[in-house]
């Protein structure tokens, strides 16, 4: 899930995302279960019903998926900003933002009475993020793969974690995704030179292998005048990935030791000088995208580092291709887009066919990660891409130019082909998204100095139980 810029700032992501909610409302009966299941029972080719569909309803929250079904499904055709032609059905693109929960409240006022609706109001396919696709995926309001015919063989060659975040309670997958979105260290080029004396990706690495080496790192780059980050928000994500429990189990809501971690880290740094505690998105967190930010590195994946860093700005770092990528001290992954069939879609042989060439085709995948720069979600395409000379753009206004521009001429799919193939997602559940947002809101004042660390805790508890009151933190 990439975000340009503006829209990341009032969409958040995303991805972003760490500023829209995953409530609970609707009537969606949901489960808490955690992400991980067991294998998927779709193995058996099932035959869909007849579509009669004469409109097919896409539900999302921004212009990407739509973008990339006008630029890769060749059978579509463009007659306005928001409709298209497949055929002789009619598609109808509903883009509702996702700021204040706004997408997710209108998906959960509409997927109830889908089975209800006329045919030409029928929700037939919508998207979902990481956050919270569990509160859908273990819904009634969506349609298992196999349901569609599309098998465990049309999805081997996927990242096991884009297939876990999106397999319900029972092991049935229920949505697809043309991203794999594996995140790493995209640093300052010209500050890696000042502070470490290279801008070597190898070396660069071995000087942020872990969170000790991290600190070290941090120290030399005040020294030098840089922030090691722009805020304790860019390493959040990093932290969170690689917890040993979810957020909520059984319905009480814990602190993983990992997310501790970050809290304490994260403070040591700000007391330092060596970070801020500004909002993501905000014009601070964004100062360093250019050179007189000072800012040594961000955190995040492809579609951060193509549609979210000024790419196309003259006078910043990605225009001039002066960041890297690597790893950095743990492996983690930010965002990505689920395509799901809405249960009661009077279009099921049109929707399998959309998602099936959208985000198991090589051919297109390849296509996107070409001309997007995209990191999707193939292994084999990947592994392609490591080696492969990857075509490069300066930064247009127009599609933000490719990625190994942006690197300076470095191929990073070595990098996230290896972040992907790392990733589990046992430890997520639906409440992630609301409670990112509750708990980095109430660190902001132990970071900032307004509260200990006990009253910011005591902060976060009043709001995650406010927000989900079905949860306890006792």
């Amino acid at each position: 899930m990439k975000r340009r810029m503006k829209m990341l700032t009032s969409l958040a992501l995303a991805g972003a995302m760490v500023v829209t909610m995953a409530g609970c409302g609707g009537k969606s009966n949901t489960s808490s279960g955690q992400g991980t299941k067991e294998k998927s029972t779709s193995t058996s080719q099932a035959k869909p019903a007849e579509d009669t569909g004469k409109v097919l309803n896409i539900q999302v929250w921004n212009e990407e998926f739509k973008s990339r079904i006008e630029n890769h499904y060749k059978d579509y055709q463009k007659v306005s900003d928001t409709e298209g032609k497949i055929g002789d059905v009619t598609v109808k693109w509903t883009i509702t933002p996702s700021k204040d929960n706004a997408y997710q409240n209108n998906l959960d006022t509409l997927l109830p009475k889908n089975a209800d609706a006329s045919a030409d109001d029928k929700v037939d396919m919508f998207l979902m993020e990481a956050d919270y696709a569990l509160k859908y995926v273990n819904s009634d309001y969506t349609m298992k793969l196999s349901d569609l015919g599309i098998t465990d063989d049309d999805l081997s060659d996927q990242y096991q974690y884009t297939k876990d975040i999106v397999t319900d309670k029972d092991g049935n997958i229920k949505g697809s995704s043309w991203q794999a979105c594996s995140a790493g260290m995209i640093y300052n080029r010209e500050a890696a030179k000042a502070v470490l004396g290279t801008d070597d990706p190898d070396k660069v690495q071995e000087a942020v292998s872990d969170w000790d080496k991290f600190s070290e790192t941090a120290k030399k780059a005040k020294d030098k005048g840089y922030k090691i980050t722009s805020t304790v928000n860019d390493t959040y994500r990093v932290y969170s990935t690689n917890v040993s429990a979810p957020w909520v189990t059984d319905n009480k809501v814990s602190i993983d030791p990992n997310i501790k971690n970050w809290v304490d880290n994260s403070k040591k740094m700000v007391e330092a000088g060596e970070t801020t505690t500004a909002d993501l998105w905000s014009d601070d967190w964004s100062k360093g995208f250019y050179p007189e930010g000072k800012v040594f590195a961000y955190f995040g994946p492809a579609w951060l580092i193509n549609f979210s860093m000024a790419s196309s700005t003259d006078g910043s770092i990605a225009n001039k291709g002066g960041w890297g990528f690597c790893v950095g001290p743990q492996s983690f992954y930010w965002g990505g887009t689920w395509i799901a069939a809405a249960t009661g879609t009077d279009n099921p042989n049109l929707v399998a066919n959309i998602i099936k060439t959208m985000t198991t085709d090589k051919d297109v995948l390849r296509e996107i990660a070409d001309k997007d720069s995209d990191c999707v979600n193939s292994q084999s395409v990947l592994a392609d891409l490591a080696s492969a000379d990857i075509p490069k753009r300066k930064p247009t206004k127009d599609d933000g130019g490719s990625i190994t521009w942006i690197l300076g001429g470095q191929n990073p799919y070595a990098q996230l082909a290896e972040g992907a193939s790392k990733l589990d997602l046992k430890n997520i559940s639906i409440y992630d998204q609301g409670c990112t947002e509750e708990f980095q809101a109430a660190m902001k004042n132990y970071f900032d100095d307004n509260a200990s660390y006990d009253k910011a805790v005591a902060q976060f508890n009043k709001a995650v139980v406010e927000k989900y009151p079905e949860l306890s933190t006792d």
